[in-house]
């Protein structure tokens, strides 16, 4: 995987939607001046951002989704599943249908419309992450929370539904654009932030290792071994929800990505033991990101939408998955 990783990067610096000659790439990542300021600029402030975004991005859904299927013990959860996503998504939905895409009244003129839907997208997915917690401390049943996140998840999309048939057309074109998902809409400056939280967020489920082992063991047991299985459960939700809602409002709603990876690192691994597993999620899910991100570039018509690939790798997996549940062994 780290092999992959180091390729693909490679990759995804000398393949883009404008050729630039792979010597005059590496001459510009050694400080070297390439005579084409816009060769410069693609380089440095839109590839090597891509790269970052799409490794961060790609371990975070990864992690989400290995932290829901453990939490929930069901092997088809998602990090969109318990509605964070599409809060993230109402919020931003909120700021571009209903605010024109723009609240620089609060933000001043030199912030603009990005930080407006990056706050809409956390202000979102934390009210649905708030409400999922309230539900925690009510609901003991984890199978019953991940049905009352389904239902918060159907009804922020209809609320959005309900945005999107009075929006303006220069609104509804933007909320759409944000929804294909994009990993190149970070740029250098933002990178520092998006980085520094979905890094916290990552060690913090690392330090989750043991109790997502005895979890795995049954409830029951892991209260046998000491493990407080409620605040754990509510633990789990807030680093998920963090690195959902962070990579949400900065990339757009990304399928599949955090249903599908941790499956793929089980089936190379052979095992559901967290503490191989989870770094095993991080690296793979870094290396599908940059996968689609590279698919997405070498189009001849155009860039396609990251969430216009993702299924296509995600649904074969999935099916295979469901098919063979009896013969693979992390089921077992």
């Amino acid at each position: 995987m780290i092999a992959a990783l180091v390729t693909l990067s490679i990759a995804c610096l000398l393949i883009g939607s404008v050729h630039i000659d792979a010597s005059v790439v590496f001459g510009i990542l050694r400080g070297h001046d390439s005579g084409n300021q816009a060769w410069d600029i693609i380089v440095t402030q839109s590839r090597l951002p891509m790269i970052a975004t799409a490794i961060l991005a790609g371990a975070a859904l990864s992690v989400s989704g290995l932290l829901l299927q453990t939490t929930f013990n069901n092997p088809l959860a998602g990090p969109s599943i318990l509605g964070v996503s599409t809060g993230a998504g109402l919020g931003v939905a909120i700021v571009m249908l209903a605010m024109g895409g723009t609240i620089g009244g609060v933000f001043g003129e030199t912030v603009g419309s990005y930080m407006a839907t990056l706050l809409g997208g956390l202000v979102g997915a934390a009210v649905v992450l708030v409400i999922l917690i309230a539900f925690a401390s009510i609901v003991k049943s984890s199978t019953m929370l991940l049905i009352i996140g389904i239902l918060v998840s159907y009804l922020a999309s209809s609320v959005i539904s309900l945005l999107n048939s009075v929006a303006s057309e220069q609104g509804l074109h933007s909320y759409v654009a944000w929804g294909f998902g994009n990993f190149a809409g970070v740029s250098l400056q933002q990178l520092p932030v998006f980085a520094s939280i979905i890094i916290l967020a990552l060690a913090a489920s690392l330090l989750m290792i043991k109790p997502l082992n005895a979890l795995l063991l049954g409830t029951r047991y892991a209260q046998n071994l000491g493990v407080n299985t409620h605040s754990t459960r509510n633990l789990l939700l807030v680093i998920t929800g963090v690195l959902t809602a962070v990579v949400t409002a900065f990339c757009g709603p990304i399928g599949f990505v955090g249903l599908v990876v941790p499956h793929i690192a089980r089936l190379a691994l052979g095992t559901a033991e967290h503490g191989k597993l989870l770094p095993a999620t991080m690296l793979t899910g870094a290396v599908v990101a940059l996968l689609c991100s590279l698919l997405s570039v070498i189009s001849p018509h155009g860039i396609i939408p990251i969430n216009a690939i993702t299924p296509i790798i995600g649904v074969p997996i999935i099916i295979y998955i469901i098919i063979n549940r009896r013969r693979i062994n992390y089921f077992n």
